[in-house]
């Protein structure tokens, strides 16, 4: 995907990009590039692929979920997706990115700065102790490509408010791992709304899945990481 078609596509679902965020868009493309010299970012790094599978997939979730002003709890975003697509397309987010490996948020720290990127913060942490520290705090928690649902799923549900939403953007295979997870997110105060299925340009396929907190999660929740993972719900 070019430039000029990920600016044409967005502007096909009614999102017209300024010349700012033109620029922003850029400049997150090539800050990627270059530190990604120095430390292990992500395998994409050509323009293309970069617009198509990082910014463009991570903006999709926009096209069945509305964004505003909401606090956002982004977990496992790596080089900042899908949080910073979103928050460059909708500036009034409050943006919270939480990752365990501290060489990715000096790079998102950086990233904040040289995008001029107001109300964000990267924190280096597991995310089932950021959970226990924040739990039912955030309107919005979101994940992509971090780990199957039926895992996922203890590490955000936790961290939403009632009434608040857990957005799951997930590859092929996705029903399966729904199917798999509708249990553990009944337990943890969840509820499926909707799933869209779809295909980037390049036939890759997709599913964004939302998921809205209907109850308080039990005080339990979650367990330690190896617990998760070893029993899911």
């Amino acid at each position: 995907m070019s430039k000029e078609e990920f600016i044409e596509l967005l502007k096909n679902k009614g999102i017209i990009l300024s010349d700012k965020q033109i620029e922003q868009f850029d400049k997150y493309f090539k800050l990627l590039v270059e530190w990604n010299e120095k430390m292990n970012l992500t395998a994409i790094t050509d323009e293309e692929s970069v617009y198509l599978k990082h910014f463009y997939d991570s903006i999709t979730i926009a096209f069945d979920f509305e964004f505003a002003s909401q606090s956002i709890v982004d977990v496992g975003a790596g080089a900042g997706f899908p949080s910073i697509p979103l928050k460059i397309i909708y500036p009034d987010l409050k943006v919270t990115i939480v990752d365990s490996l501290t060489k990715r948020i000096t790079f998102l720290n950086h990233l904040f700065g040289a995008l001029e990127l107001t109300n964000c913060k990267a924190i280096s942490a597991r995310a089932e102790e950021y959970a226990k520290e924040n739990r039912e705090k955030c309107d919005v928690v979101m994940a992509r490509a971090v780990a199957r649902l039926n895992i996922l799923d203890e590490l955000c549900l936790p961290l939403v408010k009632v009434g608040g939403y857990f957005l799951s953007l997930k590859g092929l295979k996705a029903d399966e791992e729904l199917n798999e997870a509708k249990k553990g997110i009944g337990i943890l105060g969840g509820k499926v709304g909707s799933v869209n299925d779809f295909t980037l340009t390049n036939d890759n396929h997709r599913s964004n899945i939302i998921i809205k907190k209907v109850k308080a999660t039990p005080n339990k929740y979650p367990r330690m990481f190896a617990k998760i993972k070893k029993q899911p719900l």
